[in-house]
């Protein structure tokens, strides 16, 4: 069925996505995985990276959450740089992904599988949070992720993440110039939805404005220090889904939030 624009609940989100995940992680492990790397923290499809950034400052000796997690690539690089990092992610086959490059990197991650929504982790279990395009792109009540995010850092903790930014829903899923064209409104809160032959979400991409974010970050008890919105980088020609050298020199793709937990 041709996919929609529609208000679906985080149940119905998490279901679909946790089944789609689990059904393209193999093919998406394939066709990424080079870029991404084995052991390397890379914040968006523009290729920045945090061995460059320094986003989350001296990760040594610190316990660090991977949000969303995959195959835990960002993770394994943090615990190269000191840091004691476990990830969380919603969808299992991602996670065997993460034991296949353990064994390959002798680098091993421990992960769980679990939901944004309901982190299984005790309160103030971590120094720092980072989620590079994982799980909070997905979710609808990013407010109570975010709260999850807040409960299970220590008081002055950081949390920092990347999203789709959200200009790029006003605009087609296209990266040549045929996607410069605005076809829907920013303020529309409807999510991307493809669904199913049964009329069930297969797939489901919600949709939150930047004042959205900032008010669900405050609402969090968070405190945001910094937004990054990366521009495209001269001689930068890989092309992901939306994001690719033509649009992406004019419109930015990414918008990346840098947070630190109130006392």
């Amino acid at each position: 069925m041709a996919p929609e624009f529609r208000h679906v609940t985080d149940r119905e989100a998490e279901a679909a996505n946790r089944a789609d995940w689990d059904a393209e992680a193999d093919s998406y492990q394939q066709e990424h995985g080079d870029f991404l790397g084995d052991a390397r923290f890379v914040w968006s499809p523009e290729g920045l990276d945090e061995e460059e950034l320094r986003l989350l400052g001296d990760v040594h000796g610190r316990r660090v959450l991977d949000l969303g997690c995959g195959a835990a690539q960002c993770a394994r690089w943090l615990r190269t740089q000191g840091a004691l990092a476990v990830g969380v992610d919603l969808s299992w086959r991602q996670l065997q992904h993460a034991r296949r490059l353990d064994e390959e990197t002798s680098i091993p991650v421990p992960t769980v599988c679990g939901s944004a929504l309901a982190l299984p982790f005790a309160d103030g279990s971590f120094h720092l949070v980072a989620s590079a395009f994982g799980a909070l792109p997905f979710v609808v009540d990013i407010a109570v992720a975010l709260r999850e995010v807040r409960r299970v850092l220590v008081p002055g903790g950081r949390a920092a993440f990347s999203v789709v930014h959200p200009v790029r829903r006003m605009f087609p899923d296209d990266p040549t110039q045929a996607g410069m064209t605005i076809t829907r409104s920013y303020f529309d809160r409807a999510a991307y939805v493809e669904t199913a032959d049964d009329g069930q979400p297969s797939y489901v991409e919600p949709h939150h404005t930047v004042g959205d974010w900032v008010g669900a970050i405050g609402a969090a008890g968070l405190v945001l220090d910094r937004v990054l919105e990366p521009e495209w980088p001269p001689g930068h020609t890989r092309v992901w889904g939306g994001w690719g050298p033509v649009r992406s020199a004019m419109l930015p793709g990414t918008a990346i939030f840098v947070t630190r937990a109130g006392s």
